[in-house]
């Protein structure tokens, strides 16, 4: 089989986000399969992928790469992200139609990727299958990033457009699934394969983490790798911070490792509400890299926007890396993260806008190491039981496999 993989933000685990799409394309490798993934210039991956034209093609461990030279950064703006979706979505179409396979697979966001998923697989009479990390338009809409009428109408109606061209559709979490169900799309046909742990890349460590870009070895440090946009909603942490500081509590520090529009705002009002210093602000790092350092910290802090959407809509992938890694994981909103917690005992779910909770856990955390080891051993465990991703993988493998047998 000869999977032709649409995916506009692609990246290794050389790059600093998100590795599904190549671990998944390693799966199809491995179950003796072709891989041609058409992708862009993500600047998560810079440094990983080349395009000296319009459209490169290399090798990258076996998979066939197709690099649109469309650049997207998480810091533009919106009219500027949706100049890149279109024009990557139209050469990603050329690109595709090109290509002798015998599925087309697109992975949003953005849900414009969709687009050249089905419009290539009918033109070569092969099957197409969608698969949605975020429910568009239903998130934008959410945060407020879309609100024009006749975008959220038009943006809507492509969404059941897309859903109704695919012969399967692959969702991340329970809510994206229920999303999908509720436009009409038969729910036998979705298929719940969420985001999964690399458990030979990250792995528990006793080992001090020494890096000075990270504080002190004698400090309590949580940490939050990932965009720093309007959905993270990363003003809880810094209120927090203050909250902490207002105690008189020293010794804790709150780390983000990652990049994002709201980033400069968030390092601004920390400086503002006098927290600075015991925040840190650290770049994107490779994934090799985090899988380095990411196991040596105390805690992991899960944090989004308080957003009814996201409840059970969502499927971080830091999640799944703190897991892998051991770590105990401090999330503040209620849902499937929360309950999967809850359930194994893998860290602390606050209520969301709750500073005074957050940093009553923070304490409970910290002063509590032998209860904090075995919320620990708990994470690692319910990566290898649910979240393993070569088991995960064989279940995505097997989905495309019925999908192009049709």
């Amino acid at each position: 089989m000869h999977v032709a993989y649409i995916h506009q933000h692609f990246s290794t685990r050389k790059g600093a986000t998100g590795t599904r799409s190549y671990e998944l394309s390693q799966c199809l490798l491995e179950a003796g399969h072709r891989v041609s993934m058409i992708c862009g210039l993500y600047e998560a991956s810079r440094g990983v992928l080349e395009a000296s034209e319009r459209v490169s093609r290399s090798d990258v461990d076996g998979i066939d790469v197709y690099c649109i030279a469309e650049k997207y950064s998480n810091s533009m703006g919106f009219a500027r992200r949706v100049l890149s979706f279109l024009r990557f979505m139209k050469d990603a179409q050329r690109v595709a139609v090109g290509i002798d396979a015998d599925v087309v697979f697109a992975t949003s966001t953005p849900l414009t990727v969709g687009i050249p998923g089905m419009k290539a697989a009918r033109k070569r009479g092969v099957p197409f299958v969608f698969e949605v990390r975020d429910l568009w338009p239903d998130v934008p809409i959410a945060i407020g990033v879309l609100r024009n009428p006749l975008l959220i109408w038009y943006t809507r109606r492509l969404e059941r457009r897309i859903y109704k061209a695919a012969e399967r559709i692959v969702a991340l979490s329970p809510g994206m699934k229920d999303g999908i169900v509720r436009t009409g799309y038969p729910a036998d046909r979705v298929h719940m394969i969420p985001n999964s742990c690399d458990l030979d890349l990250f792995r528990p460590s006793d080992e001090p983490l020494t890096d000075k870009r990270f504080g002190s070895p004698d400090e309590f440090r949580l940490v939050f790798t990932g965009a720093h946009g309007l959905a993270n909603g990363l003003d809880a942490v810094v209120d927090a911070a203050v909250e902490l500081k207002r105690r008189g509590v020293t010794g804790v520090r709150f780390v983000f490792i990652g990049q994002g529009k709201l980033r400069d705002h968030l390092m601004q009002r920390s400086r503002d509400e006098g927290v600075d210093d015991i925040t840190t602000w650290a770049p994107f790092i490779s994934k090799e890299e985090l899988a380095q350092v990411l196991p040596r910290f105390d805690v992991g802090m899960m944090i989004l926007k308080n957003l009814p959407d996201f409840y059970y809509g969502t499927s971080p992938n830091k999640f799944f890396d703190y897991i892998a890694s051991g770590l105990p994981v401090l999330n503040n909103y209620p849902g499937w993260v929360a309950d999967m917690i809850g359930e194994y005992g893998c860290g602390i779910a606050v209520a969301p806008d709750d500073p005074g909770a957050f940093v009553d856990a923070v304490l409970k955390l910290r002063d509590d190491p032998a209860a904090r080891a075995e919320m620990g051993r708990n994470a690692r465990r319910l990566a290898e039981e649910r979240f393993d991703r070569k088991r995960l993988g064989a279940e995505f493998v097997k989905v495309l496999e019925r999908a192009a047998k049709r």
